[in-house]
C-alpha cells in the first residue's frame, strides 16, 4: 500500500479513537509546560513538542530567533494533545498542534483544527496533506530496533524479528505498551504485519508478541529510551530516529530495521481551531516547512517532507534501501480496530 494512497484514505475517511501516545518515549523529565497566556502577541503555544523529540528543542529555538516570538517546548504527547484541545474547545490555549498521524482525523473530526497552507507545502504530494489544508505531514520516522552492543554479552546484533525469540536474547528486549502508547501499537503492527497478518488478522502478531513475553520481554508505558542508554533495555524496539539520538550521546547502540519488514510512521502538524495567536501559528508553520525547518528536523534524524536529509546527517543513518522494509498500513482502519486489538491484546498477550 503506497503512502499516497494510505493518507488520501486518512484524509476522507473518519478514524475510531485511538486513545493512545504517539511520542510516548520521549523523555521530557523536567520539561516545563508552556505559558498559557492567550492572545500575548509575542508567543506561540505548541503541543506536544517535547524539545529532545525531533530536534523540537533547536526548532524552536531558532523559530524565536529568526522572529522575536517566544515558543516555548511542550512535553505532551499526542493523546494527551487530543485531550488537552478538547477539554478547551470552548477557550483554545493552544496555537498549533502536532500529532502522529492516527490522530489527525480525530481531530478534524472534533473539528479542533483550522484550515491553513503553510509556505511550501505546494512543492507536496497533495496526498500528504488534509484536502483542506487541516493538517500536513511533517516529516516520518520508522519502527526499529535501537541495539545497545555493550549490553548484548555474546549475542549478536539481532536482525530479525525471530531473532528476538531466540534464548540469547531472553529478557533484553522491550518495547512501549501497545495499549497505552502508540508507538507501541506502531510496533505491535508492524510485527503483526512482518508475521503475515494485517489489520484483520491480529492473530499472527499476538501469537508473536506473545512468544516475545515469554522470552522476558518487557512493556514500560513511556521513556523508554533512555533505559537502553543505561542497558537495562539492551534491544528497544520504537523509532528509528530516538537510536542515532542516542548514538549522537555516544552510546554504542546500533540501528536496525528488521529484514522480515517495518511501519512508516508519519507525524502531522495543524493550527488549532480558535488559536489565540493565529498570526504566529502561520508564522510557525510556515517556519517548520522552509529550508531551514525542515533541515532543522532532519538533524533530528526524521525524515523531511520537503528537500532531503543532509549528507551529513545521512551519513549517520541506514542507507535508503532498508527504508523500503518499512510499511505503510491503513492509519484510519489502525485506529478504527484498536479498541478490539487492545481487548485481544491483553487476553492473549498482557494476561
Amino acid at each position: 500500500m503506497t503512502l499516497s494512497r494510505t493518507l488520501r484514505t486518512l484524509a476522507a475517511t473518519a478514524a475510531a479513537g485511538l486513545a493512545l501516545t504517539a511520542c510516548g518515549n520521549a523523555d521530557t523529565a523536567g520539561e516545563e509546560a508552556p505559558s498559557t497566556a492567550a492572545g500575548d502577541s509575542g508567543t506561540v503555544i505548541t503541543y506536544n513538542s517535547p524539545s529532545e523529540w525531533g530536534n523540537f528543542g533547536e526548532v524552536l529555538a531558532a523559530f524565536s530567533d529568526e522572529t522575536g516570538i517566544s515558543a516555548p517546548n511542550d512535553p505532551k504527547n499526542s493523546g494527551q494533545t487530543l485531550a488537552a484541545l478538547q477539554a478547551e474547545a470552548a477557550s483554545p490555549v493552544a496555537d498549533s498542534a502536532y500529532v502522529g498521524i492516527a490522530f489527525a482525523d480525530q481531530l478534524v473530526q472534533a473539528d479542533l483544527l483550522s484550515a491553513y497552507t503553510p509556505e511550501g507545502v505546494e512543492s507536496i504530494d497533495e496526498d500528504l496533506r488534509d484536502p483542506d489544508g487541516r493538517w500536513h505531514t511533517l516529516h516520518t520516522g520508522a519502527v526499529a530496533f535501537i541495539v545497545n552492543k555493550d549490553h548484548l554479552g555474546d549475542a549478536e546484533v539481532p536482525r530479525t524479528w525471530e531473532d528476538l525469540t531466540k534464548p540469547e536474547y531472553r529478557g533484553k528486549v522491550g518495547y512501549l505498551d501497545p495499549t497505552q502508547a502508540a508507538v507501541g501499537y506502531s510496533v505491535a503492527t508492524a510485527a503483526n504485519e512482518a508475521m503475515g497478518g494485517d489489520l484483520d488478522n491480529w492473530e499472527p502478531g499476538l501469537e508473536y508478541l506473545s512468544r516475545l513475553k515469554d522470552n522476558g520481554a518487557v512493556t514500560p508505558a513511556q521513556t523508554a529510551t533512555a533505559l537502553v542508554g543505561q542497558g537495562e533495555i539492551p534491544i528497544l524496539i520504537d523509532t528509528d530516529f530516538n537510536g542515532y539520538k542516542l548514538q549522537e550521546e555516544g552510546i554504542d547502540v546500533e540501528v536496525v530495521i528488521p529484514e522480515e519488514g517495518s511501519l512508516l510512521i508519519p507525524y502531522v502538524v495543524g493550527i488549532v481551531n480558535g488559536a489565540p495567536n493565529r498570526d504566529n501559528a502561520e508564522e510557525l508553520l510556515n517556519f517548520y516547512f522552509s529550508e531551514q525547518g525542515q533541515q532543522l528536523f532532519a538533524r533530528g534524524f526524521m525524515r523531511p517532507v520537503i528537500g532531503s536529509i543532509p549528507d551529513d546527517m545521512a551519513a549517520k543513518m541506514l542507507p535508503d534501501a532498508d527504508y523500503e522494509r518499512a510499511r505503510t498500513v491503513d492509519y484510519v482502519k489502525q485506529g478504527a480496530v484498536q479498541e478490539d486489538f487492545i481487548a485481544a491484546f491483553t487476553a492473549e498477550v498482557g494476561r
